[in-house]
């Protein structure tokens, strides 16, 4: 099925989320737009850069985090960078998140946010966050996770692919385990043709933050790659 726009397939993907697998001991599902102000901050945000029938490319994190995506329903973009940097004014706490001041040097050097979120669609492996004793837990670190969640992580991409344009290159936030995770299920189900990997923006803030210029162009460069297949 295809929508008019994108901001239509965005956000009916997002409204149709429903997970039925079972959670681990402890461990919780957190579905941010479930929340009515998270909702309406999210329909805005992609309502005001994709409602047109461009293709984007995917660019897949690993999954929501609870200061990020958590709050705003939008991928590495805290409460901070949706009022300053994308002018949706909104209540929530402006406290910044590492990831998103990352992602938004790389966004000022791709030209600003409507020539980057006009190029590019930010996803997750899963589009829904899971939190373990009060702290954010990614998909791969628990083994019971990660088997029971795969049908619906598989199910996710291919409502992505089916109702949004896009490339049949997309991009892969982390070099390691979600990399490796992601070519082995891509290997199996061919859903592109090429996954291009970049250094994830928290490894960067964290442990390599005096190089913060070096993987902005690192980013540029490979980002770069749409410009020749589009």
């Amino acid at each position: 099925m295809r929508f008019k726009t994108q901001a239509a397939a965005i956000l009916a993907f997002y409204k149709g989320l429903n997970p039925d697998f079972e959670m681990g001991h402890g461990i919780e599902i957190m579905n941010p737009y479930k929340v009515p102000e998270t909702w309406d901050l999210a329909s805005k945000f992609y309502t005001k850069y994709y409602s047109d029938d461009r293709p984007r490319a995917l660019i897949f994190g690993i999954n929501p985090g609870r200061h990020g995506a958590g709050l705003t329903g939008v991928p590495f973009t805290d409460p901070v960078r949706l009022e300053t940097e994308c002018g949706i004014a909104n209540t929530m706490k402006k406290k910044g998140e590492l990831s998103a001041e990352f992602v938004y040097r790389v966004i000022h050097a791709y030209g600003g946010v409507e020539a980057f979120f006009g190029q590019f669609f930010i996803t997750g492996m899963s589009p829904l966050g899971f939190v373990k004793d009060g702290k954010n837990l990614n998909y791969y670190d628990d083994k019971q996770l990660i088997r029971d969640f795969e049908p619906f992580m598989l199910e996710c991409i291919r409502v992505q692919l089916e109702t949004m344009p896009t490339y049949e290159t997309c991009f892969c936030l982390g070099e390691g385990t979600n990399y490796k995770y992601f070519s082995g299920i891509n290997a199996k189900w061919g859903f592109f043709k090429e996954i291009v990997p970049l250094p994830h923006p928290r490894f960067i803030m964290q442990y390599r933050r005096p190089r913060i210029g070096e993987f902005v162009d690192l980013y540029m460069s490979r980002l770069g790659v749409i410009g020749s297949v589009g």
